[in-house]
């Protein structure tokens, strides 16, 4: 009987080991964090949230932890915008020149939006797509009609992100008012 017994705690402890085992190999491969106390991606990054995790190899893919659904996000790091669709797909990438002022990390809102305006740096400038309003400078994408994107005189304070004519246009069609927009560092 002691016999039996014996072999009934030792398969009993077998499974208990090879349960753990796939559990673990499924938490990892689910992406599960290794520091389950330490920070985790939410759907929207907290102000003055770390970079973004990058994927090195292909720098215009999508950043890790960039909210979901459809939304706009944008790298002020990387200096790259990514339109993203209602199932989490990159509908188009594109890089950007930065303004001088930057958002803060945070998910704003498309606020306002211009077919052509004058963009404070004196710019004539088309399908403006404004999101916030930092130090009393006006945030947001825009292509300049020259199709110029240099970047902004130094000690200049402009809020416009310059776009390709094209980009701008896919923008204008993509953001409309209330289009949530990610930004990243």
């Amino acid at each position: 009987m002691a016999s039996t017994s014996a072999g009934i705690v030792a398969g009993l402890t077998t499974a208990a080991l090879v349960t753990v085992g796939v559990l673990t190999y499924q938490a990892s491969a689910a992406g599960a964090p290794e520091n389950p106390d330490g920070p985790r991606a939410s759907g929207s990054p907290a102000p003055g949230a770390s970079k973004a995790p990058r994927d090195r190899l292909h720098p215009e893919a999508l950043p890790a932890g960039s909210g979901r659904g459809e939304r706009v996000v944008y790298s002020v790091d990387d200096d790259r915008v990514w339109l993203v669709g209602p199932t989490g797909q990159v509908r188009r990438t594109f890089k950007v020149t930065p303004s001088t002022v930057d958002p803060a990390p945070d998910t704003y809102a498309v606020t306002s939006r211009s077919n052509r305006v004058t963009g404070s740096d004196g710019a004539a400038v088309e399908h403006v797509v404004r999101f916030t309003t930092v130090e009393n400078v006006t945030i947001g994408f825009s292509a300049a009609v020259d199709g110029s994107m240099a970047r902004p005189a130094r000690g200049e304070r402009t809020g416009g992100i310059r776009e390709t004519r094209a980009d701008g246009a896919a923008m204008w069609q993509f953001a409309t008012i209330g289009q949530q927009v990610v930004v990243v560092r």
